[in-house]
């Protein structure tokens, strides 16, 4: 027996013993421009107070993404009115407060960063106000979580897509989907959100987007890859999504990310018991 101990005894020193650190290089590319270009005009408000956020892609293991600095970013609309973003000293934030949203307007976003030119449109679309939400506390694959749903009335004889987005207050991540009216157009829908996390009195923010046609099908591509659980800097990446931004002067730097414009309907929800 004593010789049987020894022998694990051994066996663990060897196996510890053997453990070194691997230095993994990752691939890296050169830095691209991500133009986060959201003109959301919340219904009941003037819509003049707009932001668009330009970043650099990063490398996976680094902990902050490096703001893209020293840009002109202008719209235009269709009437040739000219609204210039400045930045907000070098956060990479790019402000107007005098933007003037108007509904199926189509605007042009132009950008111009280290002597590249980049350039999108997008029309702002309209949405429609939410009738009510309803709550039930049987939800979910177990019967036992909070099921949110907001209703709305899509608009008949006229093809509508939408982009929703749930805002918690507890600390979980925001959860962001698309609809479609292909099989349900003129009729009540509704937006749904489930969290086993909720008690009463936590609220949740939820908002619906009027998008276009080529956006839900951009963000729903996009969703697809970020929740199969994949992203590690390992696994085989998905193909690159790309969004309605082009460069202009250098096709092959292409950017990251999209132009949209959209009217917005918020409610603020607190759950019951």
């Amino acid at each position: 027996m004593r010789i049987q101990y020894i022998y694990v005894f051994i066996l663990s020193i060897l196996v510890f013993s053997c453990e070194e650190v691997v230095d993994v290089d990752v691939p890296t590319s050169e830095p691209r421009l991500v133009i986060d270009a959201s003109i959301n005009w919340l219904k009941g408000t003037t819509g003049n107070e707009q932001a668009i956020i330009l970043t650099l892609s990063a490398p996976f293991f680094d902990s902050s993404v490096p703001p893209a600095n020293n840009a002109q970013v202008l719209i235009t609309d269709e009437n040739n009115n000219i609204y210039d973003f400045i930045e907000d000293g070098d956060t990479g934030i790019y402000r107007n407060s005098s933007f003037d949203p108007i509904l199926n307007g189509v605007y042009n976003l132009t950008i111009t960063y280290n002597n590249e030119t980049y350039e999108a449109s997008e029309t702002l679309l309209a949405v429609p106000e939410f009738d009510y939400v309803e709550q039930n506390l049987e939800g979910g694959f177990t019967g036992e979580d909070t099921e949110i749903k907001a209703f709305f009335t899509d608009p008949a004889d006229q093809e509508n897509y939408y982009f929703f987005e749930f805002i918690p207050s507890i600390p979980v991540s925001p959860s962001l989907d698309t609809f479609k009216d292909e099989f349900v157009n003129g009729n009540q829908i509704f937006g749904y959100y489930v969290e086993e996390d909720f008690g009463p009195g936590d609220e949740v923010i939820i908002r619906n987007y009027g998008v276009s046609e080529r956006f839900y099908e951009f963000m729903f591509l996009l969703l697809q890859q970020t929740s199969s659980g994949g992203g590690g800097p390992f696994e085989t990446q998905p193909a690159t999504v790309r969004g309605n931004c082009f460069n202009i002067t250098n096709q092959a730097n292409y950017p990251f990310g999209y132009f949209r414009l959209s009217e917005v309907a918020e409610i603020n929800y607190t759950v019951e018991n």
